[in-house]
């Protein structure tokens, strides 16, 4: 590489990730200033328009935006090399000429240029290996409906269903944890296919039905957007109006790191609320069917609604034996009673989180809206500071050892 000039000429390219991204277009579809473009091969950050807001960042299900390369503006990564990767390219090292030195701010930068993909966490160290990738746009799994329940109460607010789908023939193999991409029919307000939308698999690995070659996914109907502005979701207003024997094109499986443990005396604190009960239900079920095993391992979950009308699975969930798995179920909007949610429920139970926490064999599972994601944390520390923890470091040691797991949206 050519030699430059110390701190002049230096920048930090913004890159995606082709062995991750799922081309699901969601940060195409976010980024405000059309810095992002894609072929039939991969998606790519324009250079010379990327202003690094990094409002694609959170969107992201994979991790796969948040990646960056300190370059020489003169040799930044064309879009045409980024169409053409099958792999990120590594940090090169910067030739500033004989004798100098980088000033400590590019050193700073070219440290976190490399420094991974974001916060993404490893799986935990049992885990069964992942498959992923199988299916793509050009070559979808074909699944056929053969039940599409609806789980909230017929006055409720929210319309969440339980569909399930059948692959016939078709080998989809997932894990609990991981999703599938569905793609709807049809084009968007500009004329463009819509683009694939990420759902959790909610049955464990043996399927829906166990034995039978199907799996099953938690959907509301979305009917305003976040502003509460009347907004049809594309994706999931086609898959709740779906009927027996309807066909559905899949994409995926995806996700190598939500996963559960498999080792016996592993346990599991799942926090979630609306459709992120999802890969808590995959997880709870699979410990149901292998319970006669006695493996050992704590359940408990901490699961919010508004009220038990709007809650998916309340009903079975009612069912299952406390020695098996500890609910804890806060309802937000039930006439006369104080609001409660899932961060006020694990302060209640303040003593049995800081006992899972404090053990090597529990993994912490959290899924649902975003909002609830600083609310849940400020719980935890507070559990952490009335047991003498340090929330800070106990939080990085987690993600460390693959024991602490969010996925919100």
């Amino acid at each position: 590489m050519d030699a430059v000039d110390a701190g002049a000429g230096i920048a930090r390219q913004h890159l995606i990730d082709p062995e991750i991204c799922i081309r699901c277009n969601t940060c195409e579809a976010t980024c405000p200033i059309d810095a992002i473009t894609h072929d039939s091969r991969n998606y790519v950050v324009k250079f010379e328009i990327c202003n690094a807001c990094n409002a694609c960042i959170a969107p992201c299900p994979t991790g796969a935006i948040d990646n960056w390369r300190q370059v020489l503006r003169s040799k930044a990564h064309t879009i045409e090399d980024q169409l053409g990767w099958d792999t990120l390219p590594a940090q090169e090292e910067l030739d500033i000429g004989p004798g100098a030195e980088l000033p400590t701010e590019v050193i700073v930068a070219t440290a976190e240029a490399t420094s991974g993909q974001g916060g993404t966490v490893c799986a935990p160290w049992s885990a069964e290996a992942p498959r992923v990738n199988l299916y793509t746009l050009h070559s979808p799994a074909i699944a056929r409906v053969t039940g599409n329940f609806r789980l909230t109460a017929e006055d409720a607010a929210s319309d969440i269903r339980h569909i399930v789908l059948d692959f016939g023939a078709t080998a989809l193999p997932v894990l609990e944890g991981q999703t599938i991409g569905v793609v709807p029919p049809g084009v968007d307000a500009r004329g463009r296919p819509h683009y694939v939308r990420l759902y959790s698999v909610a049955s464990p690995r043996d399927g829906e039905r166990s034995g039978y070659n199907n799996l099953s996914l938690t959907v509301k109907r979305v009917t305003e957007d976040h502003t509460s502005q009347p907004a049809l979701g594309a994706c999931s207003n086609y898959l709740c109006d779906l009927e027996s024997g309807d066909e559905v094109r899949v994409v995926g499986p995806y996700g190598t790191s939500f996963l559960m443990p498999n080792h016996p005396g592993s346990s599991l604190l799942m926090i979630c609320t609306g459709t992120g009960s999802a890969p808590m239900r995959a997880m709870t079920e699979r410990r149901r069917r292998r319970a006669q095993l006695k493996e050992g391992g704590e359940l408990m979950l901490f699961f919010g609604a508004r009220s038990p009308g709007e809650l998916p699975y309340f009903g079975p969930l009612q069912k299952l034996p406390r020695e098996f798995i500890d609910n804890n179920l806060a309802f937000s909007r039930i006439p006369g009673s104080p609001k409660r949610y899932v961060q006020d429920l694990i302060r209640a139970r303040a003593f049995d989180v800081a006992r899972l926490l404090r053990d090597d064999h529990s993994y912490i599972y959290i899924c649902g809206l975003k909002g609830m994601e600083a609310g849940v944390d400020e719980a935890f520390r507070e559990v952490c500071d009335r047991d003498g923890l340090n929330w800070d470091a106990l939080l990085s040691r987690l993600r460390a050892s693959g024991r602490y797991h969010v996925e919100t949206y």
